[in-house]
């Protein structure tokens, strides 16, 4: 069976919470044979071999109580090694020592391709801590990245370096630890470090044990009578910020915890002009307390909104006014709100209760009402509707909240309600209907589209989703649309992170032909089709705007709308955006605009200044995804 590239690079760019979400779900087992690893040696020349000697090895060359150690580790990384890879976040090893690079923040949720202030966004000390690690132990950069009990050895120094610095001594007793795992979370504000040393040593207390990836067992036993020595924290001298008030309605139970600062930028949204005029849907691909806690670090994603699965309990974690880094594109980041649910796309249906739809359209009416943002598909994304920032990033996007997302019925709950069915001529405007329950597709899951670790095998199976399949010609038989940035003129496939072929319920398209019970649209620069038997699969749309080009030539497709680098005012970094080479608007062809034309714009948050530019950018529903387009290429019209 085909793989796509969305497979292999969702699979690379899987975030951090699905890690933590494995952890919250492991099931007590017997003890394990460890395998001998060739790691380094211990400070008395004994060979290091397994992880636990690691661990002990480490502690007792810098003074670091044994179980405070490994609780640090579990919170940070559920001791895996994954040498010489870093997470999403640019952690490393069993202690997440971070060294975040500049692509690395461009290909991350920041979405920071083109920004001239990229090199400035990951310079900060907080997402560097492997270098400080180097510094204090004479180990380089290369052993603290590839070498597991370098790793432990390079967090234990910095733990120390912290409690020396907080306290100055080493103390024996573990409860005493508690401002050097405090500063360990890097957190520049008293709450989110003091929630991450409550949860280090809530390990401490009740212990904990797993077998890794590589199959070494670990085991922690937990001492219940740690008394974690919070006062300590006062020694850090760190923000005692005001907790916001979450901004909630009052219908769903809120609660306000503060991600990390690196994970977003303060701004004045939208009183400095920044508009805020869409809302984005994910999934967390984990568990609800792993995003919170993840999001509390530097160097991760964050969102303004965290969904829990089981009663649809909030935590907002970035105020409304800020930019979270959630969507993968600065631009997006920039004028939207994000929303993080509890649960995996692979297994959406199972995740996605009636709770977290309800919670969530309570908030959704509640950002729509606040910000004026109209309640439908045009302005309420999922994050698989959000435009690459450039060509190389596109077939890397995310594809949640996947097929089993019920946007019918969610829609419904904010009041949206399905139109008429059937389908016009040629020229004229449809919203992609399917339903859900109803809409039986066929979907293929592999193994590494479902970080549970419960497919172990691909599987096809008939489910109810939110698309219709696009193929190349009027007929089930013929090749299904294979989307350019991720097959390269080879067909698509009906794996469920293929969203190239897809046409999800409530986008709009414009009608191109009709063949029987097939309906043609214009869709990522192609005709495609997909069967409509008395439009039963759509709905007729008036009163949109419709683009084409306003020549002869092809227009460009933009996945970011910055201003032209003149536009810029002197001391700052232009971005700098460029068309996405795979697609176009052929002449001939017509798009749905989601908005009216927008102002090109850019924020630095250093001084809070918003630069806008002088032309103009249509939103249009290109494909799966949205993109833009310079105003001055297209002519509109209603539709």
């Amino acid at each position: 069976m085909t793989t796509s590239n969305a497979g292999r690079t969702r699979a690379s760019r899987r975030r951090r919470p699905a890690l933590l979400a494995a952890m919250a779900t492991l099931t007590v087992a017997g003890a394990t044979a460890v395998p001998v690893l060739a790691l380094a040696d211990g400070e008395a020349g004994h060979p290091v071999t397994t992880l636990e000697e690691g661990f002990t090895a480490a502690a007792a060359e810098y003074g670091v109580p044994r179980q405070v150690l490994l609780a640090l580790a579990y919170q940070e990384s559920a001791w895996e090694t994954r040498a010489g890879q870093h997470s999403t976040d640019g952690g490393y090893g069993p202690m997440h020592l971070t060294d975040v690079t500049p692509a690395m923040m461009v290909a991350g949720e920041a979405g920071a391709a083109g920004r001239g202030d990229v090199a400035k966004l990951a310079a900060a000390p907080a997402l560097h801590t492997l270098q400080a690690a180097a510094r204090l132990t004479g180990l380089s950069a290369e052993e603290l990245r590839n070498d597991p009990a370098a790793n432990i050895r390079g967090g234990a120094a910095l733990l120390a370096s912290y409690q020396k610095a907080a306290t100055g001594t080493t103390p024996s007793s573990p409860g005493d630890w508690y401002a050097a795992v405090a500063r360990y979370s890097q957190s520049t504000r008293r709450r989110g470090a003091a929630a991450f040393a409550d949860r280090v040593f809530a390990v401490v207390r009740k212990g904990t044990h797993r077998t890794t990836a590589d199959g070494q067992r670990v085991i922690l036993r937990g001492d219940g009578a740690v008394r974690p020595a919070t006062g300590q924290l006062d020694a850090l001298h760190l923000k005692a910020e005001e907790i916001p008030h979450a901004e909630c309605p009052a219908t769903v139970a809120c609660s306000f915890v503060p991600a990390s600062p690196a994970n977003g930028q303060v701004s004045n949204r939208p009183a400095n002009g920044i508009r805020i005029d869409s809302i984005v849907i994910h999934d967390v691909e984990g568990s609800y307390d792993s995003a919170v806690a993840a999001f509390q670090k530097a160097g991760s994603a964050a969102a303004h909104y965290v969904m829990r699965s089981s009663d649809g309990a909030v935590t907002q974690m970035v105020p409304t006014k800020d930019l979270a880094f959630h969507s993968g594109n600065y631009s997006t980041n920039m004028h939207s709100v994000g929303i993080e649910h509890e649960g995996f796309a692979a297994h959406g249906a199972t995740w996605y209760t009636e709770a977290q739809y309800q919670a969530t359209a309570e908030m959704v009416k509640y950002l729509a009402a606040r910000f004026d943002i109209p309640l439908d598909r045009q302005h309420i994304l999922g994050h698989d509707n959000v435009p690459g920032p450039k060509s190389s990033f596109v077939a890397e996007m995310h594809w949640d909240p996947g097929p089993s997302w019920d946007w019918d019925h969610f829609m419904s709950l904010l009041g949206a309600h399905t139109g008429r069915h059937g389908v016009g001529p040629v020229g004229s405007v449809v919203t992609i209907a399917p339903g859900f329950q109803d809409n039986q597709q066929t979907t293929e899951i592999c193994p590494p589209d479902d970080p549970t670790g419960a497919t172990t095998a691909c599987t096809r199976s008939l489910q109810p989703a939110n698309f219709v399949p696009l193929h190349t010609e009027p007929g089930a038989t013929a090749p299904l649309f294979g989307d350019q940035a991720i097959h390269s003129g080879t067909a698509g496939t009906d794996r469920i992170n293929d969203w190239g072929g897809r046409a999800s319920a409530g986008q709009q398209f414009v009608v191109a032909g009709q063949d029987g019970d097939w309906t043609a649209i214009w869709y990522s620069g192609a005709k495609v089709w997909f069967y409509n038997p008395h439009g039963r699969n759509t709905t007729q749309t008036c009163g949109v705007k419709v683009i084409k080009a306003a020549g002869a030539s092809p227009v460009a497709v933009y996945g970011t709308g910055y201003p032209d680098a003149d536009e810029y005012p002197a001391g700052l970094s232009p971005s700098a955006q460029a068309p996405l080479g795979m697609y176009t608007i052929p002449a001939g062809q017509a798009y749905v605009a989601t908005r009216p034309p927008d102002r090109t714009d850019d924020f630095f948050p250093s001084g809070g200044t918003v630069v806008a530019g002088g032309k103009s950018m249509y939103t249009v529903q290109y494909n799966h995804r949205v993109a833009l387009v310079y105003a001055s290429d297209v002519t509109a019209q209603d539709g």
